[in-house]
């Protein structure tokens, strides 16, 4: 051998690998809340609240992935500086992962984030790096990574690579095991948005790996181009717009957006999103973000689809992330008036789907 292996690196992955391992050993799972509906429409509704990590969010369990993926691959070393691009929650959790390593961590999004998202992120011993428009965020992580010698992380890429859809605890698996005694143990849809699109993908696939009939449907904001590119089938689809609701939807499609394990895709105006927000407040007292309110507007489609059809069976969906980080925007009447966001008539929809059962606008 020309050379010695280096052992003091390998070490200190080893040492990385066993703290993340153990981060994962010292949490519990997050809960999977019943939401109640009228008992005559024969549906049940699963709440699985992610908020409920650590770091807060949905975000956690891909940040621990990313970290065992990039570690297992000799990506990251110490010293390593740490490098994403993302609209706040993915650099949230990866900063606390970072910060658990003794890596320094540089988030890279736009100036829209919420100061909330910014100041966890700042918690966690991490800088960010501010960018206009959505689209900037990629070449400028790069750069970014190549000037401190750092590694990219690129979720974009890696998070329907990084965790394993076969199960191993995955957020698959949590849910089938959560529903094993109840009514309808094998959900009828279990519905996502899509920001990376790896959630969206392992669900996907653990779904067809284990042959359950369940099938998976992913909301979509306004501006966003995974809509439209699993319409068309155009993988190079882009609208080149930020979406408006923080932490889904993307101005071009993504390497890890798999559109052919999504069985429907339904688009969600902005406002519509807000006003579905509220409503599991008014609903449950569960404080959630607007990417909730996102998947719950697709949701509620869904379940008058099943009522119209005499369709029992049960519907599960994600608590993404908590209302608290988003109170000088989502949760600023003003703001929301001033971003032409004010729930106005799709509140109005909500109230008529309740009262009657019936999706406003649905053929009889």
């Amino acid at each position: 051998m020309d050379t010695l292996p280096n052992t003091s690196a390998r070490q200190w992955t080893h040492t990385a690998l066993r703290t993340i391992e153990a981060e994962n050993n010292r949490s519990a799972d997050t809960h999977l809340y019943s939401i109640p509906l009228p008992e005559e429409w024969g549906v049940q509704l699963y709440l699985k609240d992610e908020s409920r990590h650590r770091t807060g969010s949905l975000k956690h369990r891909l940040a621990r992935s990313l970290f065992l993926f990039g570690l297992v691959n000799g990506w990251i070393s110490e010293g390593t500086t740490i490098v994403e691009a993302s609209s706040g929650s993915t650099a949230v959790s990866e900063a606390y992962f970072a910060q658990l390593l003794g890596l320094p961590f540089v988030a890279v999004m736009t100036r829209s984030t919420s100061h909330e998202k910014v100041s966890l992120i700042e918690q966690y011993g991490g800088s960010c790096h501010f960018v206009d428009r959505a689209e900037e965020v990629y070449a400028a992580a790069a750069a970014v990574a190549q000037r401190t010698g750092g590694h990219y992380m690129d979720q974009f890429t890696y998070a329907e690579r990084a965790t394993d859809w076969r199960g191993n605890n995955n957020i698959a698996e949590s849910i089938f095991d959560q529903l094993s005694l109840e009514e309808h143990p094998v959900p009828r849809w279990i519905v996502v948005g899509a920001g990376t699109g790896g959630t969206s993908a392992t669900i996907g696939r653990y779904l067809r790996y284990h042959r359950h009939a369940t099938q998976l449907a992913v909301v979509d904001p306004e501006n966003s181009a995974f809509h439209g590119a699993w319409l068309s089938g155009d993988t190079t689809h882009s609208t080149g717009m930020s979406s408006r609701i923080e932490g889904i939807g993307r101005p071009r499609m993504e390497p890890s957006f798999v559109p052919a394990v999504i069985d429907a895709m339904i688009q969600v105006p902005d406002a519509a999103s807000v006003a579905a927000m509220e409503h599991l407040g008014r609903l449950t007292g569960l404080n959630a973000g607007p990417s909730t309110g996102t998947n719950l507007w697709g949701v509620w489609q869904l379940v008058a689809d099943m009522v119209a059809r005499g369709e029992r069976g049960s519907i599960v969906t994600l608590m993404c992330d908590g209302g608290e980080r988003y109170a000088r925007s989502y949760g600023n009447e003003a703001w929301l008036a001033e971003k032409g966001l004010a729930p106005g008539v799709h509140a109005q929809t909500l109230e008529s789907f309740f009262s009657t059962g019936v999706w406003p606008g649905a053929s009889a």
